[in-house]
């Protein structure tokens, strides 16, 4: 069974570390620079497959016109089962008004299908109507 968790506690930081070293995702960070980027985000979304850590998103925002969404991931054997989805839509309506920018050179057809149009420097979407939050 997969469940998401909005908060951060009882997050096992060395954990996430050790899936996201594991699945090629990591990009340096300690498990304590993991928790402080996550703590320090708008809003974060991570997957569990039961207490195993599958999935990953984080929003930075200034809660009322632009937000990045960042450290999507989803641990490759749980890929294209929706995880990704769920939750991308779960992030996105929080952040209804704000402009959203989305880096990646990666997966682009799955962030199309969210809403999101391709432009020259980012992938971005307005959630609902601009600075109608």
């Amino acid at each position: 069974m997969i469940s998401y968790k909005r908060d951060l506690e009882n997050v096992d930081w060395e954990e996430m570390k050790a899936t996201l070293t594991q699945d090629k995702f990591d990009n340096g960070r300690s498990p304590e620079q993991l928790r402080a980027s996550f703590a320090n985000s708008y809003a974060t979304c991570i997957a569990y497959a039961g207490d195993r850590i599958i999935g990953t998103a984080r929003v930075l925002s200034d809660g009322v016109c632009n937000a990045d969404i960042v450290d999507v991931w989803t641990f490759s054997p749980y890929r294209h089962q929706g995880i990704a989805s769920t939750i991308m839509r779960t992030l996105l309506a929080e952040l209804q008004g704000q402009h959203v920018c989305l880096f990646t050179d990666d997966a682009i057809d799955f962030y199309k299908k969210l809403g999101f149009t391709k432009k020259e420097t980012c992938l971005e979407l307005v959630v609902g109507k601009w600075l109608s939050n």
